[in-house]
This record gives structure tokens, sequence and C-alpha cells, in this order.
């Protein structure tokens, strides 16, 4: 027993399922954030306005609406058409949908923040519009916007509470049914945080030591 005899290890070990389950949405939430935000972003960045604006207004509307509404929408569609998808799978493609109408911001100021004579030279020497943004264009970008990328990746991280009300036990809501058998919120809240920063702490390590190397070079 741990805690006076209250809380078990059984129960640790309980919330540390939970933070699976967190770390894996995150992982492929933030994969198809990433994945559609970088298309997205350069397509903003770099298409004609009849094409940029209405894919703005479309990512607009994922971004303006509360993530907890979403989930709660995409879950009923998932039973009103009868898709049958686990709701893991509407948790990972609902974050990653929000996830990318952030991240297309973050790749489209990144990419208009490439000097306009960097990019003419590249072309200049003979470079297709894709050997340009591959080569040229996106490298100096993810300096700009890695930052920005960090603070999306835990941010998402964080927002992975919320599929809690799809029904998905994560790392909050086996936090609550712990603390429903135990009568120990304060305990089970504490032990929760410093899971979560665990999860967190070397992701932002790792991106501040990137940031420092890329300044350096």
């Amino acid at each position: 027993m741990f805690f006076e005899g209250t809380l078990a290890w059984s129960d640790i070990l309980f919330l540390l399922k939970g933070a699976v389950v967190t770390i894996a949405i995150t992982l492929a939430a933030v994969g198809i954030g990433t994945l559609f935000g970088t298309l997205f972003g350069v397509i903003r960045a770099g298409a004609a306005w009849w094409i940029s604006s209405p894919l703005g207004w479309v990512l607009d509307i994922f971004r303006s609406v509360p993530l907890l509404i979403q989930l709660v929408i995409f879950n009923s569609f998932n039973s009103m058409f009868r898709l049958n998808w686990p709701t893991y799978v509407v948790a990972c493609i609902c974050l990653g949908v929000y996830a990318a109408a952030l991240c297309t911001e973050i790749v489209r100021s990144g990419v208009a923040a490439v000097p306009t004579t960097t990019r003419r030279a590249a072309r200049s020497l003979g470079l297709t519009w894709r050997q340009e943004v591959v080569s040229i264009t996106l490298p100096i970008a993810t300096r700009i916007v890695f930052p920005s990328w960090i603070g999306l990746a835990l941010g998402i991280m964080k927002d992975t509470s919320l599929v809690l009300w799809i029904g998905i036990i994560e790392l909050l809501r086996s936090s609550q049914i712990v603390t429903t058998r135990i009568q120990e919120p304060l305990t089970i809240l504490a032990i929760t945080g410093v899971i979560y920063f665990l999860m967190s702490f070397p992701i932002a390590r790792l991106g501040a030591r990137l940031e420092k190397r890329w300044q350096i070079q």
C-alpha cells in the first residue's frame, strides 16, 4: 500500500496506463496535424487567393469552435452515419484536424517570413517551385516556427484531457476514477500533475536544445 494505506500501486499503474493513452493520442494528433498543417500552410502562403481564402475560412471554423464541441459533434456523426469507428480513432482524427488548423497558420507565417530574395535566388538557379519549397523554404521556415510547433504539441497533449467526454480513459479520466474510489482528490491531482509534467518536460527541453543549436549554426 501507499500513502497511509489508501493509494495502492495498482492505482499508480492505472494512472500510468491513462498516461500511455494520452501519449498515443497526442502522437497521432500531432502527426496528423503537422502533415496536413504543413501542406495547408504552404498552400495558404503561396496559392492564389481563390484557393487560399476559402481554405482559411474552413480552418478558421476549427480554430474558433471550442475543441470540446468538435469532439462531441465528431462522435455524434460517428453514430449518426454508422461509421462505427472506435472512440480512440474519433479522438485522434478530431484532435488531428484541430492541430492541423493551428499548424497551418504557424507554417504559413514561417513561409511568409522567408526572405523573398532568397526564394527568388533559388528559382533563378533553375530550381522548380517544388524543389525551392522543399530544399530552401521549408528548412528555413522550420527553424522559424519550431518554438511555436513545440508549443502546439504541448497544447495538444493537454487538450487530450477533453476526450474523456466521449468515453476514453486517458490520464485525467483515470485520475477521476481513482479519486472516486479513494476520495483523496488533492493527492491524485498532484500525482496527475507530476505525470503531465514528466511527459511535457522532455519535449520542452528537446525543443529548447534544438532551437539553441540551430541559432549557433
